[in-house]
């Protein structure tokens, strides 16, 4: 945390709290580093004040732990909890999809492949940034048909938890290309209408990305 960040002051939380939503998702903050709201403050030329709130705001979303007499620090998922991120994804996302594809049209199609193509230059430029956002994007737009709000509720928190992971999958483990022959393959699946196929593809997808993750965190953590 060296350099101060220039921000505006309006609506002053909604900027922190999103500026540091980034940095952790991205690794800049790493899971289980303290968080000192002084430091911050100093960082983004604050007052303690809206630095606060922000945190209260990101441990709402389960990306910090916030309590009043010790500050924050980045959430830390057990090995457990990570699998338990991905397998409610599978339950949650295959039974949208399963929903989704029989209203599917070709207005869903178009934009599925637009985001497709928008990831595919998102990988090429090496845009790590993107790369959470877009995911979440493409796997919504593929159960947008189903028009299930609470469910999507339920998936956007969950895609929140996953973030950091998916961006460590395709990036560390250099899984780009495996991840655009998977995402071709469901929208060619929905398009097919073959919607058990698509649930199967669907269910292998989140599974493989499950099983390197915890792979590779468990190694980095030994």
């Amino acid at each position: 945390m060296a350099a101060r960040r220039a921000i505006s002051r309006n609506t002053l939380p909604d900027v922190i709290a999103a500026d540091l939503r980034e940095r952790i998702l991205s690794g800049e903050l790493a899971e289980g580093e303290p968080i000192r709201q002084e430091a911050l403050a100093e960082e983004y030329d604050v007052s303690r004040m809206p630095v606060r709130e922000a945190l209260k705001r990101l441990d709402a979303e389960g990306l910090v732990l916030f309590t009043n007499n010790r500050g924050a620090t980045v959430t830390k998922h057990s090995l457990r909890e990570i699998a338990e991120i991905f397998d409610l994804r599978i339950l949650v996302e295959v039974d949208l999809f399963r929903r989704s594809i029989p209203a599917m049209t070709t207005t869903d199609f178009a934009r599925c492949t637009q985001i497709l193509d928008e990831m595919d230059a998102s990988y090429d430029a090496d845009d790590v940034a993107r790369w959470g956002a877009l995911n979440h994007r493409y796997h919504s737009a593929l159960y947008a048909a189903a028009e299930r709000k609470l469910t999507n509720e339920i998936l956007q928190g969950l895609s929140l938890h996953s973030d950091r992971f998916i961006r460590m999958h395709l990036s560390v483990m250099k899984q780009r290309e495996p991840a655009k022959a998977e995402h071709r393959e469901l929208l060619a699946l929905a398009e097919a209408r073959d919607v058990n196929a698509a649930c199967a593809a669907l269910t292998r997808h989140i599974s493989r990305t499950k099983e390197e993750l915890l792979t590779l965190v468990a190694e980095n953590r030994a």
